[in-house]
């Protein structure tokens, strides 16, 4: 920083931390989750990090965990985005993704839930503009984005930490939450996620699989032992985590559509999301006093439908506005 404000014509070289200088301070934070990388020979390699839940860090004495947690974080990413911004080409692509990988997985930890996230997210938008071979690297980024969790909470809110304010973190935002959408439902290997123009056709196959009652029976397979139905607890608890799991995938939906531009070629693919979307999910929601989890769920289900109705209002097929010009 005294390099940045001392007043020189003399060339001034500022140091940048690599790499490993970032993954030993995170870890100086007390970090004991074996997602993240020990200190060790830079480069940091992403294949090194494997899926795990949200990260678990070491108690402070002398201030509240969470909020030393936060603002170490904080002056982290302060620091990085002064870098990023002074000498934008000091990290290679290789560099930035494992740095935005790294700083995502951090983010995770439960005690920062309820804690905003401004800097990171700043830091964030500004180190995917310094990608250099983009598109090429958001295949690359996705990938290992959508394997930085198991649970379906955490890896919306990693799509949320990108924020929808600039080309490049609205492609991210949309591939990475088809990507998610399919991973959770089995289905990432099936459909052609990578093909811009089928990607909402595969989004309207992945709104099929989210119906209420295949979530119940892929959940129930998957985590119940044989006979559950007959233990009320166990079929309380998949309830709700059917709900969840719904709420959380059509949330993501929703990301997919609203950070596209929908061209009047594809009106008749979101007027089948809206129709699956009314087909599969709206009608299959059971609302009643004591299940009000259901009637948030039938909510969002509402404004998703809302919402792309709008966008189809805007999307009018070409053929009428070529009528109306020549009307007129």
């Amino acid at each position: 920083m005294d390099g940045l404000l001392r007043q020189s014509d003399e060339d001034v070289r500022l140091w940048c931390p690599s790499m490993q200088e970032v993954t030993e301070v995170v870890h100086s934070l007390g970090t004991h989750d074996p997602a993240l990388p020990p200190p060790g020979p830079f480069p940091h390699s992403g294949s090194m990090l494997k899926s795990a839940a949200s990260p678990r860090w070491s108690e402070q004495q002398d201030t509240p965990r969470e909020a030393a947690l936060d603002i170490s974080l904080s002056c982290i990413c302060k620091f990085l985005t002064l870098c990023a911004l002074a000498q934008p080409g000091t990290y290679t692509d290789r560099h930035l993704l494992g740095l935005m990988e790294l700083l995502c997985r951090a983010s995770l930890d439960v005690g920062l839930r309820l804690l905003p996230k401004t800097d990171l997210q700043q830091l964030l938008l500004l180190l995917l503009e310094n990608i250099r071979e983009w598109p090429g690297k958001l295949r690359h980024l996705c990938c290992t984005l959508s394997q930085a969790s198991d649970h379906h909470h955490n890896l919306l809110a990693l799509v949320q930490l990108f924020l929808d304010v600039t080309s490049r973190s609205r492609q991210l935002r949309s591939q990475l939450s088809l990507l998610i959408i399919a991973r959770l439902l089995g289905r990432q290997e099936m459909l052609p996620l990578w093909q811009e123009k089928a990607q909402l056709s595969s989004l309207s196959q992945l709104l099929s699989l989210m119906r209420p009652s295949s979530l119940e029976q892929y959940l129930g397979s998957e985590t119940l032992p044989l006979g559950w139905e007959k233990q009320p607890k166990a079929s309380a608890q998949l309830d709700h985590k059917v709900c969840y799991l719904c709420h959380s995938l059509l949330t993501l939906a929703g990301v997919v559509v609203s950070c596209r531009d929908i061209a009047p070629d594809q009106r008749g693919e979101l007027q089948l999301l809206c129709m699956q979307l009314d087909c599969h999910i709206s009608t299959h929601i059971r609302e009643s006093p004591q299940a009000m989890h259901w009637t948030k769920l039938k909510d969002l289900a509402a404004q998703t439908y809302i919402r792309w109705q709008e966008l189809l209002a805007h999307c009018q097929p070409q053929a009428q506005h070529f009528s109306a010009w020549k009307a007129v």
